[in-house]
């Protein structure tokens, strides 16, 4: 448990810092574009890349792993779209505020997985949590794409369009680079897998200083009923749904604690800057990440304990 909250507690205070600067006037407007455009498109590929590259994927269940996400991530999409006629009728909630919802109930922190998994199972762990990654983070895409496309607002696109704009997304070609450079041998040279590695390392920081940027404080002193269906969809229900199939499927042991990381972490701070790009509920998006970040503070040391044990 100290050890989810030990990296916990440094992912909030990163948020603090980003919420500082915005407020002082340290880092203006500006800044923030230019900030948000370079984590989009160089530091959140470089980071899945150097991950995916570098993990042994051959000692590990991926299809076990796999599966249970991919389903759960499945079952819990359904499910927030089953619920966005009762959102918009009992609680007004616009498109471009669902997508919020949406992003918040489905996505997951690759970063905060990687550390607690990393520090809690080491290689292994980290190995999981790049199959995670693969199996996660093209489906979580494409599904967030097609939920921006329909609620947010945007025109249609042609089939063309649609088809363009998933293969060019900074998060799918990454994925499948990451996948191609794990079967090269011999290894990247070592001047590029560091280059790789440190432009990867920018990410975490930067993408938490964004959401930070974004974050009202008076918002979320009182939390609404969205933030709290977003947070309990994504804390509880999320990982409840991926330790049941993950039993189903035979994992146990370190296998399904690391399932439960996976599908029990925040949401991720690129759903901030994903949203600011595609025409989302930004800041209710902000306040979604920092609300579940202090509370996975509790859940997630609670749900790994009672898995492990």
């Amino acid at each position: 448990m100290s050890a989810v909250f030990a990296t916990l507690v440094p992912t909030f205070l990163i948020i603090a810092t980003g919420w500082l600067c915005r407020i002082t006037g340290f880092v203006d407007d500006k800044q923030w574009a230019g900030l948000e455009r370079a984590t989009f498109v160089i530091f959140f590929p470089a980071l899945i890349i150097d991950t995916l590259a570098r993990a042994d994927l051959t000692s590990v269940p991926v299809l076990g792993v796999g599966g249970a996400l991919i389903g759960a991530i499945l079952l819990m999409s359904a499910t927030v779209l089953g619920l966005r006629p009762l959102l918009e009728r009992h609680l007004a909630v616009d498109g471009p505020s669902f997508t919020s919802i949406f992003q918040g109930a489905t996505r997951w922190n690759t970063f905060v997985a990687l550390a607690v998994a990393g520090s809690l199972f080491g290689q292994r762990g980290i190995a999981l949590i790049a199959v995670a990654i693969a199996a996660m983070v093209p489906l979580l895409n494409l599904l967030a794409f097609y939920v921006f496309i329909r609620y947010a607002g945007r025109a249609r696109q042609s089939p063309w369009q649609i088809l363009r704009s998933f293969l060019t997304n900074p998060f799918i070609w990454s994925c499948a680079l990451g996948l191609v450079l794990n079967q090269i041998l011999p290894p990247l040279p070592k001047p590029i897998a560091a280059y790789i590695d440190l432009m990867g390392r920018a990410a975490l920081a930067a993408g938490l200083l964004i959401v930070g940027a974004g974050l009202d404080i008076r918002s979320l002193a009182k939390p609404g009923p969205l933030h709290l269906i977003a947070t309990g969809l994504k804390l509880l229900l999320m990982p409840a749904l991926a330790v049941a199939l993950g039993r189903f499927i035979g994992l146990d042991g370190n296998d399904i604690a690391v399932t439960v990381i996976a599908a029990s972490v925040p949401s991720a701070s690129a759903a901030y800057v994903l949203a600011r790009q595609m025409g989302g509920n930004a800041p209710l998006m902000a306040e979604i990440l920092t609300l579940q970040t202090l509370v996975a503070l509790v859940s997630m040391p609670l749900l790994i304990s009672l898995v492990a044990g």
